[in-house]
């Protein structure tokens, strides 16, 4: 008998380290939620509540078992394990939203380029070139590449100066022994011109420049975004990588949001639209999609001037990212105005058609076979970005939130503090409703114009249609002041 008793205690003693360890687990996990700072009070009160009434089950079951116990000791091992696992989850979860509401840095990728039948594989095989460069555009960046050069290879590489990147391209056309030091982003430039510039060429050395976004044209880092309407410029560039990347926008969407009305407007302005940059180019007119190469913040100052707006925020998203946020949504459902077969061979039904996230991008990328061409595709693109609205504030959200937490860190880039993203939210869940969301997209006519950012040949660009643009100011207006519009798409 006192064997028994004795084995008993020891069980009792087991028992109680266990649930120990589960009174732990449940500690870090309800931190680990606090921390996230997304959920509402009185879900953390509920999730509390929970917790402690399983702890306490399995603690009494422990102190008043007169056996061993051991199913309640397995299933207390087995809510700590997954508490743990639960916990670990949600400190990613609050890691990525740390990491995407980082921004204020652009990055600049100056490049070496050479002929692609050229013998030279890194730079210095290619000390004793002749390097051509323009310093008419961000020059400082050139003198900091060629100083590093210098210091790469030992000695003062030899340098040709040139009017701009046409010209640098014909110095390249030149044949083995030249070089060009231009930045990458330029080179997207060339391929308006010559589709095939990319292909003829290989980069044999890089260095990259970080710099801090204009604080100047950031308007609401105070802002509480759960009660003030703001707007945030939607940027899409056209490179795979680094989202820091100064590179053309080949998507320029304004979300304007108002929290209390909860209306959404989107606003897409042609990537050819002819305007000015300000602080940039002295009164001379570009391609909105070239602001991009200047940096985000130069995007965002450009389409506030057009509709003499103030835009708060700015999210920066690449292909890479979008590809990988639609596949972890489990693909979306795209409503699409036209049927259509892209350049990749994707077939579009009129109407609506699920698309992963492969599918979705060559969806949103495709203008040659559009009649509208590039405002066409101007609409498909925010037709994606609703449905992931859609998507994202229904309830299947749940099932692929991991995923989309992964495929969203590193991929997004926003100026938006962590607290906001995470009021937002919060805010969302407490009072979950529906959303109206409509588009709009501004308009124009074709042209060919000499550029700032290409000023040796005429491009073919988009000259604004004032009453378009005046169109755009009007609803932007209205949805800040709270107006909602009858013919907008409403989330389930």
């Amino acid at each position: 008998m006192k064997k028994i008793n004795g084995n008993n205690r020891w069980s009792k003693r087991i028992g109680y380290v266990i649930t120990f360890f589960q009174l732990i687990a449940s500690i870090v996990f309800f931190v680990s939620l606090y921390k996230l700072g997304m959920l509402p009070n009185m879900y953390l009160v509920l999730i509390a509540e929970i917790l402690a009434i399983l702890l306490l089950i399995m603690f009494l079951g422990q102190y008043n078992s007169k056996r061993k116990a051991i199913f309640g000791k397995l299933l207390s091992i087995l809510m700590s394990v997954v508490l743990v696992f639960a916990s670990t989850y949600v400190f990613k979860a609050n890691g990525a939203v740390e990491e995407i509401s980082s921004g204020g840095k652009k990055l600049d990728k100056v490049v070496v380029a050479v002929l692609k039948s050229d013998p030279a594989e890194t730079i210095k095989d290619a000390k004793d070139y002749n390097f051509g460069v323009q310093y008419q555009i961000k020059s400082e960046e050139i003198h900091e590449t060629i100083d590093a050069i210098n210091d790469e290879v030992g000695a003062s590489i030899k340098t040709t100066e040139c009017s701009g990147i046409q010209e640098q391209s014909e110095v390249l056309n030149q044949g083995n022994g030249n070089a060009i030091i231009v930045n990458e982003a330029y080179l997207g430039l060339l391929e308006d011109e010559s589709g095939d510039f990319s292909d003829n060429i290989k980069i044999i050395y890089s260095h990259e420049i970080e710099t801090d976004v204009d604080e100047s044209v950031l308007n609401a880092s105070q802002n509480d975004i759960t009660k003030n309407p703001f707007i945030v410029y939607i940027s899409g560039i056209d490179v795979y990588g680094a989202i820091e990347t100064n590179s053309r926008s080949d998507v320029n969407i304004l979300a304007v949001v108002n929290p209390t009305s909860h209306q959404i407007l989107l606003v897409t302005t042609p990537r050819d639209f002819y305007v000015e940059f300000p602080g940039v180019t002295n009164g001379q007119l570009d391609k909105l999609t070239h602001a991009g190469i200047y940096g985000v913040d130069v995007s965002m100052a450009t389409l506030g001037k057009l509709y003499d707006a103030d835009i708060d925020f700015y999210a920066r998203v690449n292909f890479t990212s979008l590809v990988e946020m639609v596949d972890a949504l489990g693909g979306i459902d795209v409503n699409s105005e036209y049927a259509f077969t892209t350049v990749g061979g994707l077939n579009v039904s009129q109407g609506m058609n699920h698309f992963n996230g492969k599918q979705a991008l060559s969806f949103s990328r495709e203008r040659k076979n559009l009649a509208a061409g590039d405002f066409q595709r101007g609409k498909n693109q925010q037709a994606v970005i609703t449905a992931m609205i859609q998507k994202i504030v229904s309830p299947a959200i749940l099932t692929g939130a991991s995923d989309l937490i992964k495929s969203v860190a590193g991929n997004v880039d926003t100026n938006m503090s962590q607290e906001q993203i995470q009021s937002l939210i919060k805010s969302q869940l407490a009072n979950p409703q529906s959303w109206k969301i409509k588009s709009i997209a501004a308009e124009g006519t074709g042209d060919m114009q000499i550029c700032y950012s290409m000023p040796s040949t005429p491009l073919y660009v988009t000259q604004p249609n004032p009453d378009s643009v005046n169109n755009v100011k009007s609803a932007i207006s209205s949805v800040l002041n709270g107006e909602t519009f009858d013919d907008s798409v409403v989330t389930q």
